[in-house]
């Protein structure tokens, strides 16, 4: 294997930066319908990546077979319900307990694995995700003091989690025969379409936002897809899946603090210790699923 050209952990440094600032971008374009921040950021970005995908990967979409085309259709549904989901979670509920709740998608991705491919549990990866899913209770109950609707931001977070995990659990099989670039550029074609037709059917204007809206656009497209998503899959090349997959965990870390000190968001306590305790359960939920590699944990779409 070739010397990388620069260190890649540096890279996942950057990669866990870039990923942390959605939620903040989001939460900046509040004013704007979640599915119209959610479309723009899809569409721009398959508008960035139309070029290469003619010069270079043309060739790929003779290679697409029909039921390829069926999975990655739905899967792109799911991911653009996914996003409406998590970003409509944000006009209720803050980016800790927004963001905290999202990353719980590893844990229902096995146990999708589990009830539709009989993929078993050790006993370290049943008591991890009972810790996980603690500290997530911990969350939700102490947003629940705080007003019904937190909690119902909470709720949308979850919902949003399990329909990611649909999209890797329809995607992967197809994602294995395209390339990377490809499959990238299909999913999220798809997904841009489907926002299309919900924000038409919505009646959300496409139009009349503020250049700082746009601004804000151009940076989910760029920021968090490109410089954190692309990132990690490049230091796939010399990194282990788990160490990828422990690395996205401090996102939620990385994205309260950023709502912090751009936002002015408060952690609460149960937030605080509710995120700590399911951070620890993902770690060792984690560590103890690294042999278990039927569904790919680590590409998070956020």
């Amino acid at each position: 294997m070739r010397v990388p050209p620069f260190n890649p952990y540096i890279a996942v440094v950057i990669g866990v930066i870039s990923v942390s600032t959605s939620a903040v971008l989001v939460k900046l374009a509040g004013d704007a319908p979640a599915a119209i921040i959610a479309n723009y950021r899809l569409l721009l970005a398959v508008l960035i990546m139309a070029p290469i995908m003619v010069l270079k990967y043309r060739h790929e979409f003779n290679q697409i077979t029909k039921r390829d085309w069926l999975l990655t259709t739905l899967a792109g549904i799911f991911l653009a319900f996914h996003f409406i989901l998590w970003f409509e979670s944000l006009n209720y509920t803050s980016v800790a307990s927004s963001v905290v709740l999202v990353t719980l998608q590893p844990i229902f991705a096995f146990l999708g694995t589990f009830l539709f491919f009989k993929e078993r549990f050790t006993p370290g990866a049943v008591i991890s995700m009972l810790i996980a899913l603690l500290g997530s209770f911990i969350i939700s109950w102490g947003d629940f003091q705080i007003s019904g609707m937190a909690l119902f931001g909470d709720i949308l977070a979850l919902i949003g989690a399990i329909a990611i995990t649909a999209y890797f659990l329809l995607g992967q099989n197809a994602r294995r025969r395209l390339s990377l670039m490809t499959y990238t550029f299909v999913v999220y074609g798809v997904s841009s379409i489907t926002l299309i037709i919900y924000n038409i059917l919505l009646q959300n204007s496409f139009v009349g936002y503020s250049p700082d809206y746009w601004l804000i656009f151009l940076a989910l497209a760029i920021i968090p897809t490109f410089f954190g998503h692309t990132l990690f899959n490049w230091a796939l090349r010399w990194l282990s899946t788990s160490t990828i997959s422990m690395a996205i965990v401090f996102e939620p870390i990385g994205a309260s603090v950023l709502a912090y000190y751009i936002l002015g968001e408060e952690i609460t306590w149960s937030q605080w210790l509710g995120g700590t305790i399911v951070i620890f359960g993902l770690f060792l939920f984690i560590m103890s699923t690294t042999r278990k590699s039927s569904v790919t944990i680590h590409k998070k779409v956020r």
